[in-house]
C-alpha cells in the first residue's frame, strides 16, 4: 500500500494541479529522491528510422544497468502516463509514436484463450497487471507489446490509443522505455535537482539526471550500423576498381616518340635554280 501511495506522489510531484511541474526530456534518466521510486528514461525518436526493434530496446536498456518497463499495478501505470504527458506537452516536437515496454510471450503463434497467460515480464517481474487495449492481445506473430502513444489517430473502439497495451510484431520499429533501480545517489556528471515546497510534501525532489554522450550514441550507432556497412562495401568496390583500371594502362616511355621521322633525304624532283 505505501508503494501505491508513494507511486501516486510522484506522478503529482512530476505534473500535477497546483504543485511543482518538471518537464521530463527524451533520453534523461528520471529518478526520485525518496529512494522509493524506481529510475526511469523514455526513449522518443522524431526520426522514424531511428527508432529500435524489441530486443534492440531491451539491449539500450540493459546497457545502462535497467531493463524495458514492467509495470506493477495502476498506480506505476499512471505515473508513466503522466510522464509520457509531460513529455510530450505542446512546444516539444514530439508526437505520435509507441514505446516498446517489457512485456513478452515466448511461443509460435498461439490464438486460443490462453495466449494472454503466456506473457511474461523481461525483467522476471511476477507482475500480473495488465493494460490492454480492447480486443487486445490478437496474438499470432504478434509476441511483443508496446504502449500506446497515439494522440492524433482518431479513437477506436476501445477509445483514443493512449497508454493502453497492444501486442505487436518483434521487429516493428518503436520508441522504448526502460527502468532503474532506485539510485541513492546518482552519479552522473551533470545533475539537477529540482524541490517542491507544496502542503504536505516534506522536501520532496525529483532527480533529473542527462543520459551523457555515450549512452546517447548507442541509440543512433545501432539503426545506423546497416547503412554504414552498405557506405563501406560500396566505398571500398570503388577504390577496387579504380586501382585496376590503373594498373591496367600502359605508359609511354620517354624515349618513345609516336612520331616516326624518315632518315633518308627527301629528294625534291623537277625543280633547278
Amino acid at each position: 500500500m505505501s508503494r501505491v501511495v508513494s507511486l501516486l506522489l510522484g506522478a503529482a510531484l512530476l505534473c500535477g494541479h497546483g504543485v511543482f511541474c518538471r518537464r521530463v526530456v527524451s533520453g534523461q534518466k528520471v529518478c526520485f529522491a525518496d529512494l522509493k521510486h524506481p529510475c526511469y528514461k523514455m526513449a522518443y525518436f522524431h526520426e522514424l528510422s531511428s527508432r529500435v526493434s524489441f530486443q534492440e530496446a531491451r539491449l539500450a536498456c540493459e546497457s545502462e544497468g535497467g531493463a524495458l518497463l514492467s509495470l506493477e499495478n495502476e498506480a506505476e501505470q499512471k505515473l508513466i502516463e503522466s510522464m509520457l504527458q509531460n513529455l510530450t506537452k505542446p512546444g516539444t516536437g514530439i508526437s505520435d509514436g509507441d514505446f516498446w515496454i517489457g512485456l513478452w510471450r515466448n511461443g509460435e503463434g498461439q490464438t486460443s484463450g490462453a495466449c494472454p497467460d503466456l506473457y511474461q515480464w523481461s525483467d522476471g517481474s511476477g507482475s500480473q497487471y495488465r493494460n490492454w487495449y480492447t480486443d487486445e492481445p490478437s496474438c499470432g506473430s504478434e509476441k511483443c507489446v508496446v504502449m500506446y502513444h497515439q494522440p492524433t489517430a482518431n479513437p477506436g473502439l476501445g477509445g483514443p490509443y493512449l497508454y493502453q497495451w497492444n501486442d505487436d510484431r518483434c521487429n516493428m520499429k518503436h520508441n522504448y522505455i526502460c527502468k532503474y533501480e532506485p539510485e541513492i545517489n546518482p552519479t552522473s556528471p551533470v545533475e539537477k535537482t529540482y524541490f517542491t515546497n507544496q502542503p504536505g510534501d516534506t522536501h520532496q525532489n525529483v532527480v533529473v539526471t542527462e543520459a551523457g554522450i555515450i549512452p546517447n550514441l548507442i541509440y543512433v550507432v545501432i539503426p545506423t550500423i546497416p547503412l554504414l556497412l552498405l557506405i563501406l562495401v560500396a566505398f571500398g568496390t570503388c577504390c577496387f576498381q579504380m586501382l585496376h583500371k590503373s594498373k591496367g594502362r600502359t605508359k609511354t616511355s620517354p624515349t618513345q616518340s609516336t612520331l616516326w621521322i624518315s632518315k633518308s633525304t627527301r629528294k625534291e624532283s623537277g625543280m633547278e635554280v
